[in-house]
């Protein structure tokens, strides 16, 4: 079997920051045409070690190799603000297209003009254009802002424009670092999507759990100092590892009873003369043996969100709510109901007004008309990435929590640091020298201080390693909150969203299917509709039922569950208020007034657990439904 030659050959490469070693002696290959993620945790080096791939930096000793005339191209802080428009951008990072484009313009010697048009066409340039605005619609600029002047986007945008430049420009090697930082969910699909039809090599660092399962064939792991090559995708990498270190402990378990073995031998014996020789053997043994290590698991990520305390559901409702800015609705007619036990997930395109619909439901946009209701002990957290960037960078953790909770004391605010995985170094380094997960970390814990009984999270998993991911998974799991989440994370949507809201046209309405579904429909919807030209609009023949797939039919499980679960709480409020009200003492007295809260709080659960039985009950008859198909 013929072996793919190396695209990128690492050996023996070491380097310092600062006197810290972050590469050791590290080697690996990368084949030709792999697409492959780098990955480990944050501060290991990843970032780092492209810059050496690059020639950014010098190597202390050891080399990295690529084939002559390979051509490198990673993603660019971002595009200049100027008026050159987005697709003349994306045109020109093709530096040999742009240059042979602009020699045509002049060239008057006839063989030097047929030499120019013959490598024109063996480029495909004439499809360029065609190509760029392709990359672009993927990330999410339309026709219309394809046109306009870089000028005229933020710099978050201008990321996105410099991502379709590097990948329109179809390097040998493609560097990716963190790409899905400055995408939201649909570019990110697009992203992973396209990365799989890319041509050439790719090394993407990535904590994307779907995107390292779906579009790399290949995981290099920097740990330790080191690198390691492993075939397949990341949940393989995770279960070798789980493996690998199983065998590791096992191994070190052995050789420390043998080590026990062999000193207790020594100690009895090395007095004893008729001894002597076999204990001097086992000291020499014992000197010769090589340790093996137990590996160290780094102390584990965690985070720990206070427990809010119960409110009566539901916690927000919206009646024909419109809501946008300087007197211009961006979304009309919301009629919405958020429980403390939701799990919501908002779909939807940049634009749509996802982050418009945060603002209402987190009190930062006041409704433009309707109805909006919400309990009176309501607390609200909410996380947004513009928050990371708004700490006080000359202040420590430790200090931004002094300022929210001073009567705490400092013992108490360490231990809450702490439970957001920011130790004793963290809480006493000013925030400015923080890495972009710490950071964020912090941006979360100060978000949840005060227990609230709804989060908002958007795009909460910026700058997070997988191992923080995971943390913040089994938190929300656990919270006894609502949370709502925008994210471009499907891993984490598919772990934590048991209901999916797409916000779409100015409005909000429950998306039925599950996130695979909405996956489809995202990489589908702009295919052609083969076939169709020149048809007659006849009726179509109606469709045969569809058998429910198996997932389809776990989330109606989880669905009725769910409605089942609902139904069994309001059940025990209904019961723990009947009680309160047939005590005579609240209705004398002083205690008169606190009867009529009573009786309207038990009059709210009632009317709740009506619309939460019918829920029940028809989540119970699709689940029949989709069972008998």
């Amino acid at each position: 079997m013929r072996q793919t030659a190396p695209m990128l050959k690492i050996s023996n490469i070491s380097y310092s920051v600062e006197g810290r070693p972050l590469l050791v002696d590290a080697s690996a290959v990368i084949p030709d045409g792999h697409k492959v993620g780098l990955i480990g945790r944050n501060g290991a080096g990843k970032s780092t070690l492209f810059k050496l791939i690059r020639g950014e930096l010098s190597l202390e000793s050891g080399s990295i190799s690529l084939p002559s005339r390979a051509r490198i191209g990673g993603v660019a802080q971002e595009v200049p603000s100027n008026e050159v428009s987005l697709i003349n951008t994306v045109l020109a990072a093709d530096v040999e297209r742009a240059s042979l484009m602009a020699e045509a313009e002049t060239a008057t010697d006839p063989h030097r003009i047929a030499d120019i048009q013959t490598r024109l066409a063996d480029i495909d340039a004439w499809s360029a254009e065609g190509r760029a605005s392709s990359i672009l619609k993927g990330l999410g600029f339309d026709a219309e802002e394809q046109l306009q002047p870089c000028s005229a986007f933020s710099g978050g945008w201008r990321m996105r424009v410099a991502l379709a430049a590097v990948l329109f420009a179809q390097p040998d090697l493609l560097l990716l670092d963190e790409p899905t930082n400055y995408l939201d969910l649909e570019g990110a699909l697009w992203l992973e999507n396209y990365l799989v039809k890319y041509p050439h090599t790719v090394l993407i660092v990535s904590h994307d759990r779907e995107l390292l399962n779906r579009s790399v064939n290949g995981i290099l792991h920097l740990d330790e100092k080191r690198l390691t090559f492993y075939q397949g995708p990341y949940d393989q990498f995770a279960r070798q590892r789980a493996e690998q270190r199983a065998v590791q402990a096992a191994a070190a378990k052995k050789q420390a009873l043998q080590r026990a073995h062999l000193q207790s031998f020594v100690d009895r014996f090395k007095a004893k003369a008729s001894k002597a020789k076999q204990a001097q053997s086992r000291v020499k043994m014992l000197e010769k043996m090589e340790t093996i290590r137990a590996p160290e698991d780094a102390a584990r990520t965690v985070f720990t969100f206070p427990e809010p305390e119960e409110l009566s559901p539901p916690i927000i409702a919206t009646e024909g709510v419109a809501v946008g800015y300087d007197g211009t609705p961006v979304l009309h007619n919301l009629d919405l109901r958020i429980d403390q036990d939701d799990r919501i997930a908002l779909l939807g395109k940049n634009g749509e007004g996802k982050s418009t619909l945060a603002k209402l439901l987190s009190n930062r946009l006041a409704p433009m008309g309707g109805k909006m209701s919400q309990s009176n002990k309501l607390r609200i957290g909410f996380f947004a990435q513009h928050q990371v960037d708004e700490l006080y960078i000359d202040e420590t953790p430790l200090q931004h929590l002094m300022r929210e909770r001073a009567a705490e004391g400092q013992s108490k605010l360490r231990a809450r640091l702490a439970s957001f995985g920011l130790g004793p170094d963290q809480a006493e380094t000013e925030v400015g020298r923080l890495s972009g997960g710490q950071k964020a970390r912090l941006s979360l814990l100060l978000a949840t201080l005060p227990a609230p009984h709804l989060l908002i999270l958007d795009e909460p998993t910026n700058h997070l390693d997988i191992e923080s991911r995971e943390a913040l998974v089994e938190a929300l799991t656990a919270y006894s909150g609502a949370v709502i989440l925008v994210s471009h994370d499907m891993h984490l949507l598919s772990m934590v969203a048991d209901r999916l809201w797409l916000v779409k046209d100015g409005a909000v309405t429950p998306y039925e299917e599950d996130l695979q579904a909405y996956r489809k429909l995202l990489l589908t919807n702009d295919a052609p509709n083969k076939g169709q030209k020149g048809k007659s609009k006849s009726k179509p023949k109606p469709e045969a039922p569809k058998r429910a797939s198996r997932d389809q039919i776990l989330a109606i499980k989880a669905d009725v569950r769910k409605s089942e679960e609902r139904v069994n709480k309001l059940n025990d409020m209904r019961d723990k208020l009947a009680a309160k009200l047939a005590n005579p003492d609240i209705y004398e007295g002083e205690r008169a007034a606190e009867s009529v809260v009573w009786q309207k709080k038990y009059a709210e659960v009632m009317n709740a657990l009506d619309r939460a039985e019918s829920m029940w009950m028809a989540a119970l008859e699709k689940l029949e439904k989709a069972q008998a198909n």
